[in-house]
């Protein structure tokens, strides 16, 4: 009983944490929605999309609702793995003494991740999996809750490193960012164009988000749920006798089981954020798209068809 108490109060805090967010952000519900549902699930964001849809803006007032400590790294084709994860140096007694580096925040935002070599890229996603780094011997734990939350420009490919496929499925969702309505940009231009400043207030502190992870990782769920998350994942994989007719003429690789276990995470807190003590099949469909769309990749034929992969998603769901 107490479990069901505590995911009362997680919906009454997660409403006030959106009208915080809402001071600042117009629109993107849907945004704010998959980034909330990746903190509460314990898991890593990319958010794709072109400049200025306030990516950063969105990030840097999550941190404060959140009442967390937050950190911003602007990749670069120089930056190296020491330039974020930290180094040693000689202190005055000529003593080693480590310098840490901005990776080690609450929330870290990684702004163009494919802007930066994949040597940098793969200093990052060794500290999300591990939650640590290794400089000098010396193993360092990064302080929990821990969010990487990296941004991506899906126009601008010249000169860029994009994430390979292993990486990316770090990630727990994909979200795509998209131009705001006539009308939310309208009130986008009138909010940013006048001299006032909002006060975020922080709703949270960082071991009551670690509380709700584990509350999240204790909710039951049914076998039926389970088996449709795992088929599901399965039918985007061409080989597979489940896979449909359109995923064997259009897709080249399907998802691996990270896949099938951030469904059913990410179906738990969908669930628990709209007051539902267990996740049924609709929750998994709600968070299908943003955990499947960067872990399928379409053929040449469905690029020539003009098929996106959320099309594909879209019939399979």
């Amino acid at each position: 009983m107490e479990d069901v108490a505590k995911i009362d109060e997680l919906v009454q805090k997660n409403k006030a944490l959106k009208t915080e967010i809402a001071k600042v952000i117009v629109g993107q519900e849907l945004v704010i929605d998959q980034v909330l549902n990746a903190i509460f699930s314990g898991g890593h964001a990319l958010l794709i999309g072109v400049p200025g849809l306030a990516k950063t803006l969105l990030v840097n007032t999550l941190s404060k609702a959140l009442g967390l400590d937050f950190k911003r790294i602007q990749f670069t084709p120089d930056l190296m793995p020491s330039d974020i994860v930290g180094s040693e140096i000689l202190d005055e007694n000529r003593n080693f003494k480590f310098l840490k580096g901005p990776i080690f925040a609450n929330i870290v935002l990684a702004d163009e991740i494919n802007r930066t070599p994949p040597k940098t890229q793969a200093a990052l996603l060794e500290a999300m999996q591990e939650k640590s780094v290794t400089v000098g011997g010396n193993n360092y734990t990064l302080q929990k809750p821990y969010f990487v939350l990296a941004t991506q420009n899906p126009i601008e490919q010249e000169g860029t490193y994009p994430l390979p496929e292993a990486q990316l499925d770090r990630f727990m969702f994909a979200v795509q960012l998209t131009y705001p309505s006539f009308q939310e940009e309208v009130n986008v231009v009138k909010a940013t164009t006048q001299d006032k400043d909002y006060q975020i207030d922080a709703l949270f502190k960082a071991q009551e988000i670690i509380d709700y992870q584990k509350l999240i990782r204790r909710i039951p769920v049914a076998d039926n749920v389970i088996e449709y998350a795992v088929g599901l994942v399965a039918k985007t994989r061409p080989n597979e006798s489940s896979a449909t007719e359109i995923v064997k003429e259009f897709v080249d690789w399907g998802a691996g089981p990270r896949a099938s276990q951030n469904l059913i995470i990410g179906a738990k807190t969908h669930a628990a954020l709209n007051g539902k003590y267990s996740p049924d099949i609709e929750d998994v469909k709600a968070v299908a798209i943003g955990i499947l769309r960067h872990r399928v990749l379409k053929n040449y034929k469905a690029e020539a068809e003009g098929l996106s992969i959320e099309n594909i998603l879209d019939k399979l769901l």
